[in-house]
Parts: C-alpha cells; sequence; structure tokens
C-alpha cells in the first residue's frame, strides 16, 4: 500500500523550511491554521525547529524525516509542524525555554511534543532514528490510555515556563560605579583561557559582545592583564581554523579549545559584530591581522552574501557535497597533504609551516584545517624572508586555492535577508568606515540602510522581519527595532545626514507604543500586533547576539542625550537597574549590560561640531578609539537640541559637552581631545 502524504512546507520560502519540502512527512508550517486543525484534530503536535546552515537538523532529516517508516508514524498519530527558528524566533525562544526546563540543556535541531494546544509535553535535540520511534510511540500510546498525566505534567510545565525570564521592576536607586564592574570582571575572569584565549572550555563561541566590552573597559580603565587577554583572544580566533584563511569571513565557534576545528556554518550576524570588534581593536593597537580580518571578512561578505538591491543573506550551511557526492560538514573548507603539495609546488614547505600541515593542523581522515600559530614577524625570520615577500606569498596562496575551492560544490546559501542581521552587518561596515575610511565600507552601509527603509519599514512605522522573492514578510520582533536603530544611529554619526537619526526615533517611539511593558520598564520581544504564544517573552541575557532589551537601552540612553528626552533617559536607567541584581553572578551574559554601565560609571560626552569643515573634524576624532562619546554635527545652523545656536559662519566649532552643559568650543581635534580626557 502507497503511503499518502502531504508536505505543505512547499509553498514556503524559508529555505530551512524548502529543505525538508520532499520529506514524506506531513509537514505543516507554523500559522494560525495548522495551530486551528491541531486543536480540531485532538492530536499531538511535534514541533521540530532548526535553521538552514545547522549541521545535525540535516543528520537528523537524513535518518529520520526521510524515513517511510518514521514518516508513517508521525503522520498518523500527529500534526507535525517545522519551524525556522531563524523566522520564528519567538516560537523557538517559548519551547526552547521549555526543552531546557525539561532537560537541562538546548540546541538545535529543538524537537518537542506537544499538546493540541501547543503547550509542551516532552522535548529534546538531535535523537537517533530508533529513539525517535520510541518517543513517538510511547507518547502517543500514554495519550490514548492516560491523557490526563499528559495534561497534568503540560499544567505544571506551563507554569514553570511563565515563571522563566520575569523581570521585576527594581525600585532601589540606580547606582553604577566602576567597583560593582571590576568585581564582575574578577570573578568573569576566572574562566579566561590565558593561553588560546575566549573562555576555559570547548566548544568556543567568538562572543563578539563580550570582548567588546572588555576592550572598552581595558583601554578606558587602563588594565594592562586585561588588554592582553582580549588581544590574545582576538589574535587566536584570527589565527584559528574558526576564520576562513582562503575566504575570509568566520564560522560559528569552534569544536575544541585552541579555535581549531569550526563547525562550518558561517553566519552574517557573527561576521557583522566581529567586524566591528576588529575594527576597533585596530583602532586602538595598529594591529595589522586586525586590519586584515576585517578587509578579508568584508570582501567575503561583499563576494558571497551581498544582493543587488544591498541586503545581505544569512548564512552558509556546514555541509556540502564531497568528492562522492554526499553531504558531508566541511568538505568545501578542507585540505588534504598530497593535493596542498600539488598546488603549491616549491611553496609547500613555507606554507605547511605557516598554516600547519603538520599534526597540529590535522583533523580527521587525513584532512587539514588551516591553522596559525605563529605571528608573520618569526616566520619570516624563520625563512629569511622580508614581511613584504611573505605578504606577496600569502596574498597568491589565498587567491589560488581559492579559485580551486571554487570548483568544488558550494556549501549550501540562506538566501532570506533577517532585518536584525541586516542592522549588525549594516553596523559592521559603518565601524570600518569609521577607522578605516574606505568609502566603499560607507557606500555599501548606506545602501544596506535604504533597501531596510525601503522594503522592511511599513507604512504603519513598524519593520518587517524577514526578506525572500522580493516579498517582506513576518511582523518584525524586538530584535528588529533594537538593531536597526542602533545601526541608524551609527550611520547618522559617521555621515550627518539627518534622516537616520530622525528613523532612529521614530522606529523607538513605535517600540514604545507596540512592545513596552509599563509594569516594569522593559520591552517585550514580540509586538502587541502578534498573535499569543504559550508566554510573552523578554529577552534581556547577552548571548552570542546581545539581547534585544539591552540594545535598546543602550539606543534610548544616545537618543536621550540628542533629544534631550528625559523619558528615554528614565527608562533605560530602569532597564539597566533591574538586570543590574543578576549582573553580579554572570558577566559574560550581561556585557552588553556592562557597556552602557560605563556611560553612568565614567563620563560621557556630547561632542557637537558645527560648521563647514565639519566631515573633516570628525574623520580627524575618529582616529582615536573613544567609546564614551556620541557625535552631533552640522554644517549649517540646526534646530538640533545639541546643535542649537552654535553655528557662527566662517568658523566650525567644536563643544565638548556632557549632559548638554558645555565647555568653550574649540576649532582644533586635539584640544577637544585633551576636554574629553580632562
Amino acid at each position: 500500500m502507497t503511503h499518502q502524504f502531504t508536505n505543505d512546507l512547499i509553498n514556503e520560502t524559508s529555505p530551512y523550511l524548502l529543505q525538508h519540502a520532499h520529506n514524506p512527512v506531513n509537514w505543516k508550517a507554523w500559522n494560525p491554521t495548522t495551530l486551528e486543525e491541531a486543536k480540531a484534530s485532538k492530536k499531538l503536535m511535534i514541533i521540530s525547529v532548526g535553521y538552514a546552515a545547522c549541521h545535525w537538523c540535516h543528520v537528523m532529516e537524513h535518518e529520520s524525516f526521510e524515513d517511510s517508516l518514521v514518516a508513517q508514524i508521525m503522520n498518523q498519530k500527529y500534526i507535525n509542524v517545522k519551524v525556522d527558528r531563524e523566522e520564528r524566533p519567538d516560537v523557538d525562544q517559548v519551547y526552547m525555554n521549555a526543552v531546557q526546563l525539561m532537560t537541562g540543556r538546548g540546541g538545535w535541531p529543538l524537537n518537542v511534543i506537544a499538546l493540541p494546544d501547543g503547550r509542551p509535553i516532552f522535548g529534546g535535540t538531535y535523537f537517533k532514528k530508533e529513539q525517535w520511534i520510541d518517543v513517538l510511540n510511547q507518547i502517543s500510546e500514554l495519550y490514548e490510555k492516560d491523557p490526563a498525566k499528559l495534561i497534568e505534567y503540560a499544567n505544571k510545565l506551563e507554569k514553570g515556563i511563565k515563571s522563566l525570564d520575569i523581570v521585576s521592576l527594581n525600585t532601589d536607586d540606580p547606582t553604577f560605579d566602576n567597583d560593582f564592574i571590576e568585581t564582575v570582571i574578577k570573578k568573569w575572569s576566572r574562566q579566561f583561557d590565558n593561553n588560546l584565549g575566549g573562555l576555559n572550555r570547548a566548544p568556543k563561541f567568538m562572543m563578539p559582545n563580550n570582548y567588546h566590552f572588555l576592550l572598552r573597559y581595558a583601554y578606558q580603565n587602563n588594565h594592562e592583564k586585561l588588554k592582553e587577554f582580549v588581544n590574545l583572544t582576538l589574535t587566536k580566533m584570527a589565527y584559528g581554523g574558526v576564520y576562513d584563511h582562503v575566504g575570509g569571513g568566520f564560522s560559528r565557534y569552534s569544536v575544541d579549545t585552541t579555535w581549531h576545528v569550526p563547525h562550518f556554518e558561517k553566519m552574517l550576524y557573527d561576521n557583522g559584530q566581529l567586524v566591528s570588534l576588529y575594527s576597533d581593536a585596530y583602532l586602538i593597537t595598529k594591529n595589522a591581522l586586525y586590519k586584515e580580518i576585517v578587509t578579508e571578512t568584508l570582501a567575503f561578505i561583499e563576494r558571497e552574501m551581498t544582493t543587488e538591491n544591498g541586503a545581505f543573506y544569512s548564512s552558509y550551511d556546514a555541509d556540502s557535497d564531497n568528492a562522492e557526492g554526499e553531504l558531508e560538514e566541511g568538505a568545501f573548507y578542507v585540505w588534504q597533504k598530497e593535493e596542498l603539495k600539488t598546488i603549491l609546488k616549491e611553496d609547500y614547505d613555507l606554507f605547511s609551516e605557516y598554516y600547519n600541515i603538520n599534526n597540529y593542523g590535522l583533523w580527521e581522515h587525513k584532512n587539514y584545517v588551516l591553522i596559525r600559530k605563529d605571528d608573520d614577524v618569526k616566520i619570516s625570520k624563520k625563512f629569511n624572508i622580508s614581511i613584504e615577500e611573505l605578504n606577496q606569498k600569502k596574498k597568491l596562496w589565498k587567491t589560488t586555492l581559492y579559485n580551486i575551492r571554487n570548483q568544488r560544490p558550494k556549501p549550501r546559501l540562506d538566501d532570506k535577508s533577517l532585518t536584525s542581521w541586516n542592522a549588525l552587518m549594516l553596523k559592521g561596515y559603518v565601524d570600518a568606515y569609521r577607522v578605516f575610511k574606505n568609502e566603499s565600507y560607507l557606500k555599501t552601509a548606506k545602501k544596506n540602510a535604504e533597501f531596510i527603509i525601503h522594503n522592511q519599514l511599513r507604512e504603519d512605522g513598524g519593520l518587517n522581519h524577514n526578506y525572500k522573492n522580493g516579498k517582506s514578510t513576518i511582523n518584525g520582533y524586538l530584535e528588529d527595532y533594537a538593531a536597526a536603530i542602533e545601526a541608524f544611529i551609527s550611520l547618522y554619526e559617521n555621515t550627518l545626514e539627518n534622516k537616520w537619526l530622525l528613523t532612529a526615533r521614530d522606529l523607538t517611539n513605535y517600540v514604545f507604543d507596540y512592545f513596552h511593558d509599563d509594569s516594569n520598564k522593559m520591552f517585550y520581544f514580540t509586538s502587541h500586533k502578534d498573535d499569543k504564544l504559550l508566554t510573552r517573552n523578554i529577552e534581556y541575557r547577552d548571548n552570542v547576539i546581545p539581547a534585544s532589551n539591552s540594545i535598546m537601552a543602550k539606543n534610548l540612553f544616545k537618543l536621550s542625550h540628542y533629544f534631550e528626552n528625559e523619558h528615554y533617559l528614565k527608562t533605560a536607567t530602569s532597564m539597566l537597574n533591574n538586570v543590574k541584581p543578576e549582573i553580579e553572578e554572570y558577566g559574560s551574559s550581561f556585557s552588553n549590560w556592562l557597556d552602557l554601565m560605563l556611560n553612568y560609571s565614567n563620563p560621557f560626552y556630547e561632542v557637537a561640531i558645527v560648521g563647514n569643515e565639519v566631515n573633516e573634524k570628525i574623520s580627524e576624532l575618529n582616529e582615536i578609539y573613544l567609546p564614551n562619546i556620541l557625535i552631533a554635527g552640522s554644517k549649517k545652523e540646526s534646530n538640533m537640541p545639541l546643535l542649537a545656536n552654535r553655528f557662527f559662519k566662517d568658523k566650525t566649532l567644536i563643544y565638548v559637552c556632557v549632559n548638554n552643559s558645555c565647555k568653550l568650543p574649540v576649532s582644533d581635534v586635539e584640544k577637544a581631545i585633551d576636554l574629553l580626557e580632562d
């Protein structure tokens, strides 16, 4: 008997859902119709969450979801729902919280069994085929025989889920000082890996925001040991196999302590934030390695992840076809010794020393992942060649290997564009422009900002989250607003085009209207307009991407200065005060909040520049690392609070202010910097 199935995913645009569109499972997308059908049919639901670049998602698909026996059980007993976590982070959060409560751990693929009303009763991550069949049979049997037991469990779990991520209004007076921050860092530093950088564990994630904050704190407080640790980490990440030495850009994390073997997927959000981080680190250290990383990463983004209308794609898969035509993790990126000898000929010895084609660089199955151990000076001395000659050779190696690698089957591209991730990359471009003065970076940034304005910003003032095939879809989440506002503020500071600052303010007011929780002064992850889920989350712990609430609090702090808006400042201060009790315990989960705290615990300056040479003055000012300023400027008279009545014909004046009370204006940037360091 042939098994009939109807897989609805063929009508979706998500590359992840489309990967599953030909499974024999009756997959449905998450939408009101599917949820109503589950309730009406009184069938249990399987909610399976993943994303296009996820290796273990592919493994489970191949072992279970492509298997007709597994599909038969799923189709008979369950309503099966596939979710792209990147399109629906709200759904992912609810069920991830549930699985972490049930099992103590989370990850993707995320597989949850829920009652017909969507309340979870069982969950986990990757299951082998036999385990999965056992789970499906046991739970459907229990549901038939003793549904009351499952309902009782669902009730308890629902209470647990709703009690997570509750933020109370902290009514204590807000006090933020460097002693508190120092205590947090001291506790955090016990986990530092002082030999290899990062935290003392595997896997190792790059966590750009952690190092951005630690970098700022170390340089503002002249903390030499911390400076060394951050620069060690940035160097080891840049040397590691987690960085693509041939094509530029970073993978998501390394599976070991040496940053060597990556989980080969490349995500837009990591690369956007790492460009910002390495740009600032270069500004401070003038380390040529950091410039190389930014240049090569942005070349990768431009070449492989940018659309004609200026949007950025989401990710590249970890898996690609190997020589046998089978999907294999890292197949596109790894090299074998004999192959390299043939390609590089007389340069092989130098290359193999540089990138460790030896036991240190060996991964598995005779495959090597390129990794550096020594700096260029050491290598040039050992081989008695100049740095210039070594750089020329490196360029040639990279071009040669890149062209050969490009003949291999490429990893799959997730070609949807997400507003939040685009904004992180946009900010990366703005930061790279600020530091390296490369006009093409600013051009790309502006083109992407125009893409967001013209395609993702709706007439009602709200943003959409997703863009694919010319269509803008899915009502935006707090992360979309927070990241876009932050990027637009940065764009204003580097172009002085008012529209970016005014758009940032308009989006902020929209967020107050549709996301704000008056009871605790925080913001929900979803809009008041969205369909209700099991619980409405407030995302406030920083992770690989900072929490949407911490980005929003930083935005409010800056915008309060630009627009003399007391409400913005009070909200930002309350938000920071709310999370302060938890910060002490877990510094690494609150690094973006700690970065905001530095704005309160150290002097914070408004720098207003008015006059014809404003752009030149800002460019000169940007040659110094100044994390505790915001910039406002205009070539002519302006009614903006920081600029009003400060224009004098034939002069360009710099006003250094604190809370809008200013020192006497100066025309020389060096003098302005002296005032900032007083």
